[in-house]
């Protein structure tokens, strides 16, 4: 298996309803993103590759309320992969039954050219809230900011503001925290205030609009590294502009 450090991505979006077409407009986003990719393999049991040469009709039939079995690009020495899975509203913002999608990816320089682009493909595709791309590690650390109780710390070990739950907040287009690449919705984008041109300059200059009205936000050059000071009071800045991520404050 590849030792390449992995590309993590994962949106956010509303419930699927049966196959509705958004799992086939989200293999369809990531293989126009990153040229010669080709999602047409099933991780079946034991771990082993089965090819679809149907793909698109097997991933219809495949797909329900509770999202959609793992594809893979059949390349172990390269795998990409990509699924698609419920999430209760009972832990969702908003108490909002959801539809996640999560993939990986080698964090190459094709996959880092391709970064912001498949980002945007999945998550207009799965008609997200909002989503992000982070490099492989990112978890623990987001872990660390979560008030689990009213009483704890006002900061994480790195510094970082504590973040509520998501089950704590008000609504599924409020995003729970920042990530390297982050896709706000339009709707997420009107809920955090973002953008205002004479206080977002530098956000923007890494920014690109979608299709649908939203952004992909690019936090940092290089993927974030939670060991560059740098990289954290880029986090801090962006945290302490937009209060209302992580459920912190209103607009």
């Amino acid at each position: 298996m590849s030792r390449r450090r992995p590309l993590t991505l994962i949106v956010y979006a509303p419930a699927l309803v049966g196959s509705d077409g958004r799992t086939l407009a989200v293999v369809h986003g990531m293989e126009q993103a990153l040229p010669g990719l080709r999602l047409q393999w099933e991780v079946g049991e034991g771990g082993r590759l089965v090819a679809l040469p149907q793909r698109d009709a097997w991933l219809l039939e495949r797909t329900g309320d509770e999202g959609f079995p793992l594809l893979c690009n059949g390349d172990e020495s390269y795998p990409v992969m990509v699924s698609g899975r419920g999430r209760s509203g009972l832990f969702s913002a908003g108490r909002q039954s959801q539809f996640e999608v999560h993939a990986k990816l080698p964090l190459d320089e094709p996959v880092l050219a391709a970064a912001a682009a498949l980002l945007e493909g999945v998550a207009e595709g799965a008609h997200a809230y909002w989503g992000h791309a982070s490099p492989y590690g990112y978890g623990s650390e987001v872990a660390q900011q979560f008030r689990r109780s009213p009483h704890g710390p006002e900061r994480s070990p790195r510094g970082l503001p504590m973040l509520n739950l998501p089950e704590k907040l008000p609504t599924p287009e409020v995003p729970c925290f920042l990530g390297w690449l982050n896709y706000w919705s339009a709707a997420a984008a009107r809920a955090i205030g973002f953008p205002e041109p004479t206080r977002d300059a530098e956000l923007l200059s890494r920014a690109r609009r979608t299709a649908s009205g939203g952004w992909v936000v690019q936090l940092t050059d290089a993927p974030l590294d939670y060991n560059n000071p740098e990289h954290l009071e880029a986090l801090k800045r962006t945290y302490e502009r937009f209060p209302p991520i992580g459920g912190r404050s209103a607009p």
